[in-house]
């Protein structure tokens, strides 16, 4: 369904460019200098798991790779402009993720195991954007920036199972991404695809656990789908 909400628009927005007689409404957003808005999105979240010199001398694990999952983002929108062609976003976040890793074994009981670890993440990202010039009612974007997430089901997790790996709540990231802006008479709706890319090693070692022990890190992977209304 969500995928769906962008062609609608689309389509209501090319039917209301017929009538417009040039009127844009492009020109009522251009005087504002700031404006707040909220943001629908859907994720695929995923572990990149390094191997560690354990792995080699492991008999039994013989594979490990990261496994996407889905989620959900829900947030708020707050664009500082900043010239004609510059934009500074805030867009404080509530994230559902779902992201697992899979060990290939040399087993005659299992081929493989696989560690699914459900996160609610508050997200604290900060972005440039870069706008092109408007043409009649929608523009193009581009944008990139840092991210801060925090995972608050990180404690009730551990508490549940001390036999998996375990992942640090605290995470940042580097993000980039782009999108295309479509100006209604009363909101900007503005669809955004975004890549993430985690900087820092969120592996908790516990060398009790042999899914641990063969692991040297873990860096986060997300790509985000979005849908911007902004007015």
């Amino acid at each position: 369904m969500l995928a769906l909400l962008p062609a609608l628009f689309v389509v209501s927005f090319a039917q209301a460019q017929r009538y417009s007689g040039g009127n844009y409404n492009f020109y009522n957003f251009e005087k504002k200098a700031y404006y707040f808005g909220i943001t629908l999105g859907r994720n695929t979240s995923s572990f990149k798991p390094f191997r560690s010199k354990e792995f080699l001398l492991n008999d039994t694990i013989i594979g490990i790779e990261g496994i996407s999952g889905p989620g959900f983002n829900l947030g708020i929108v707050t664009n500082l402009k900043i010239g004609d062609y510059f934009d500074f976003r805030f867009t404080p976040t509530l994230s559902f993720a779902e992201r697992n890793i899979r060990y290939n074994k040399d087993s005659r009981f299992a081929n493989f195991s696989q560690r699914s670890i459900e996160q609610v993440l508050v997200e604290m990202p900060f972005q440039f954007r870069y706008k092109s010039a408007p043409y009649r009612d929608f523009r193009l974007f581009v944008t990139a920036g840092v991210k801060y997430s925090f995972d608050v089901a990180s404690d009730s997790r551990t508490r549940q199972a001390g036999n998996i790996v375990k992942i640090a709540p605290n995470d940042f990231a580097v993000e980039y991404g782009a999108g295309i802006q479509f100006f209604f008479p009363y909101f900007i709706f503005s669809p955004e695809f975004k890549m993430s890319h985690g900087i820092g090693n969120i592996l908790i070692y516990n060398d009790n656990i042999e899914e641990s022990t063969v692991l040297d890190k873990i860096l986060s992977r997300t790509f985000t789908i979005s849908l911007h209304f902004e007015g």
